[in-house]
């Protein structure tokens, strides 16, 4: 049985993917870079950029902090304004 990684979308994102989250394969990712890159592929997930915040249990995380279907990721689009 193949794992998956339950990833909440917040603001921009979900609008684009059309759900407050999505469902990802865990197979072949073992970091926050490789969960990004599968989910650019998705469509309407273009605007997933460099910018974007990850945080993995409540924490920010970096594009090489691992991940694991236990855990719980959100995305959000970079924050502006001030």
């Amino acid at each position: 049985m193949n794992s998956m990684l339950t990833v909440r979308l917040f603001a921009r994102y979900a609008e684009l993917l059309g759900a407050p989250e999505v469902r990802v394969s865990a197979e072949g990712i073992a970091t926050v870079g490789d969960l990004l890159a599968r989910l650019r592929s998705f469509p309407g997930a273009g605007a997933i950029g460099p910018g974007t915040l990850v945080a993995v249990n409540l924490r920010q995380a970096r594009a090489d902090a691992p991940v694991s279907p236990e855990d719980e990721i959100a995305l959000l689009p970079p924050l502006a304004g001030g």
